[in-house]
């Protein structure tokens, strides 16, 4: 058996020759310095202390050698390998202090800025004031009823005491559907709920209607051949015009806050007898003031008009006027919605201008 190779040089092995040694250590300096970035360090951390690296190769040419000969080559290739390691270190830590300074400069967060957020968008005020006139009404134990905005003529008008020679049934103030003697008109009002309410529903009745009708009216400040109107009909044994009054004061209080009340004027409506035009305590002066331009100096508001429901109506609805009384209210949403937010021309709600929306932004 022969015995340990004694005389084996380790400086004849080439990974351990003192000049490779040197020059590999130099190339990884050299290539760490040059690393710009911690992913092309990484690169070079691999290139020179991985497995396939000139060094690693010549870490494991020391377990070959005799014993006299490792001390000494594992002392040059441990102090290479150190060298670069050090180096690898240094440079790490300098590269990661200039990623978070650089991410403090590109990441940094303004908080006193103005977030650049997408605006909410908002419902129509017309919306808003007609949905609040819902729940008043239903907060006093109504229903809200619908119907169509293309109707018969005969629940438009007929149904509702109009005379054929009615004024309002010339094509100069109703909107008529071509053919202009099919019979259906666009609703000039929302009472053509009320007729179909009591057909299909019954009594007793107590009911709001809440949407658009059309009349040939020009646009103008105060006046839209579309607009929005909220009905209200009550039917029952022993109603009165007490309690129509006091439904106008609830409704009125509840709008635009306490002390506002309603009072009646005699008019004429063909589908109520007796009728009245109600005026709304001015919301502004609540009648004090003898120069407020809201009011004119009268302390009171025209809002819309109301009466008793014609025994006729009843009658054609097939209800018994001997034993069924009844009132019925409206008025326009478009106005109530001036009167409560102090908007003085009415085009500005249908024009369109999202300003406007946003001014009211949403009730609760």
């Amino acid at each position: 058996m022969s015995g340990p190779n004694t005389s084996y040089d380790p400086v004849e092995v080439a990974a351990l020759d003192p000049a490779q040694l040197d020059q590999a250590v130099q190339d990884a300096l050299s290539a760490i310095a040059a690393a710009g970035t911690l992913d092309e360090l990484k690169a070079v951390r691999i290139a020179h202390q991985g497995d396939k690296s000139a060094l690693a190769l010549a870490n494991r040419e020391i377990g070959a050698l005799p014993p006299s000969a490792k001390a000494e080559a594992g002392k040059r290739v441990g102090q290479a390998r150190g060298q670069v390691g050090a180096a690898l270190k240094t440079r790490q830590a300098e590269l990661e202090a200039e990623r978070d300074e650089r991410i403090l400069v590109e990441e940094a967060v303004d908080v006193t800025m103005v977030p650049g957020r997408r605006p909410l968008g908002r419902r129509h005020p017309n919306e808003l004031m007609a949905q609040r006139i819902a729940d008043i009404l239903v907060g006093m134990g109504w229903e809200i009823a619908e119907g169509p905005e293309v109707e018969a003529e005969w629940f438009n008008f007929d149904a509702l005491n109009f005379d054929i020679d009615h004024p309002a049934r010339q094509m100069q103030d109703t909107f008529y559907v071509e053919p202009a003697d099919g019979g259906l008109v666009l609703r000039t009002h929302t009472s053509p709920v009320q007729a179909r309410s009591l057909l299909e529903r019954g009594v007793p009745l107590y009911i709001g209607c809440i949407g658009r009708a059309y009349r040939t009216d020009e646009l103008d400040a105060t006046h839209m051949p579309a607009f929005h109107q909220i009905e209200g009909l009550a039917v029952d044994e022993g109603i009165t015009m007490a309690n129509l009054k006091g439904t106008l004061d609830r409704l009125a209080t509840e709008l635009f806050g306490d002390g506002i009340t309603t009072r009646l004027r005699p008019s004429f409506f063909p589908f109520t007898e007796p009728s009245a035009e109600m005026d709304l305590r001015c919301f502004v002066c609540r009648g004090a003031d003898p120069d407020c331009r809201t009011c004119s100096g009268t302390g009171w508001i025209e809002w819309g008009g109301c009466g008793m429901v014609n025994r006729n109506v009843l009658s054609a609805c097939g209800i018994d006027p001997d034993r069924y009384t009844g009132f019925a209210f409206g008025m326009g949403v478009d106005r109530a919605l001036m009167f409560r937010t102090g908007v003085a021309d009415m085009r500005e709600i249908i024009e369109g201008d999202v300003r406007f929306n946003a001014q009211f932004g949403m009730e609760i």
